[in-house]
Order: C-alpha cells, then structure tokens, then sequence
C-alpha cells in the first residue's frame, strides 16, 4: 500500500502553490466520528494509557519497532527522506524542525540495540486548538515497511492522544485512494455533505 494520506505539507496549503491546485481535484475532506456527537468540548473520552490499540506497544518492541510520542529526538533530515520516498515534497529542515514543536506527533521508530534513537518508519501529526478541533496531517510509513500495521497505529495513537485532550473534531485530507484506510479508524468522507477549501490566491476576488 502506498503512503497512507496525500496530506497538506507543513506550513499549509500557502506553502506549495501548485500543490494548493491539485489539491481540488485530488483530495477528500474526511472526519473522524466523534465530531457528530456533540459540538461541545468533551471531557476525558479514551484514556491514552488504556485505549485498545489493533497492536500494543510491547508487540510492536517485539517485532524491532519503538513508538514515540515526542519530536525532541526525532532525525528530521530522515523523516524528509521517508516524505521524498512517498512522494511527499522535503521541507526545509528548520522550518520542519518548528513546525513539529506545534500540535501532537507520533512517530514508530526502528528499534536500535541499546536504546539509542531510530530513524523513522511511520510517522503523523496534527495540528489544532487542543480544546475543540485538530487536523493531522503527513501520514506516512516507509515504503518497504508498509503493509505491517504501522500506519494504523500511529494513526490510533494520535487520534486516541486528541480525544484525551477532549478534542472532538478531528479531520484530515486524503487522496481518494486512501480513503479506505481512514474508515476503519473513525472517519468518514465529506460528512454531512461538508467539504473541504484550500485559500489560493488565484481565486482571491479583489476587494
């Protein structure tokens, strides 16, 4: 399977024109469930520590990966890589490096004997108000890695860290050839008949 989300880059839509263009006809608004419940802020609604996650932190250690929930050691410069093999455009690393200090992200690293920090397999953020409303953004696994789960547990793991902050509306953008993995996890495509818009400046009406 390929990358699981033609997401936005980081920076929004503003960062990559051409990007912004394709992004009419190729992507899908999808939202996680939990948004139709109530509009109103929730308390606690899954506890991270408790959630029932497809496969446990201890199974995934077991077959050589680690999950992080922390960028602070993240390897920018091979989360770029694993962005460029998936068709994801490298972002300058400085800026990429601040924008990960923003929102949430969970990220599966290879696990290296004595513990020391991994490059990056599978990776996923979101970005928000943490009150009422996130969108994750750049969901992506390694290519070779791909098929093996990991993109649904970092994707579990995030979503489960946004509803225990009480966050209840969470939405993302996906190519359509990936809507199907979004699904299972919660979300449904354009829901409501809502739907998703890009700021271009090319449509921006002259006041």
């Amino acid at each position: 399977m390929q990358s699981h989300g033609g997401l936005l880059p980081l920076g929004g839509p503003s960062s990559s024109l051409s990007f912004s263009r394709r992004l009419r006809s190729q992507l899908t608004l999808a939202s996680f469930h939990a948004s139709k419940a109530s509009t109103r802020p929730r308390s606690l609604l899954l506890p991270v520590a408790s959630a029932a996650f497809t496969v446990s932190d201890g199974e995934l250690e077991t077959r050589g990966f680690r999950v992080r929930r922390s960028s602070d050691d993240l390897d920018v410069a091979a989360l770029n890589d694993v962005f460029a093999r998936v068709g994801f455009p490298r972002r300058d690393p400085d800026r990429l490096r601040r924008a990960l200090g923003h929102g949430s992200v969970v990220w599966v690293e290879e696990a290296k004997r004595g513990g020391g920090p991994g490059k990056p397999v599978a990776f996923a953020r979101a970005t928000g108000d943490g009150v009422f409303n996130a969108v994750v953004w750049d969901v992506v696994v390694e290519p070779s890695l791909q098929g093996m789960g990991l993109g649904r547990a970092v994707m579990e793991r995030l979503v489960a860290e946004l509803r225990h902050k009480g966050v209840s509306n969470i939405a993302l953008y996906a190519e359509p050839r990936v809507v199907g993995f979004y699904r299972p996890l919660g979300f449904a495509a354009d829901p409501d008949g809502i739907k998703g818009m890009v700021y271009s400046r090319k449509n921006q009406k002259k006041i």
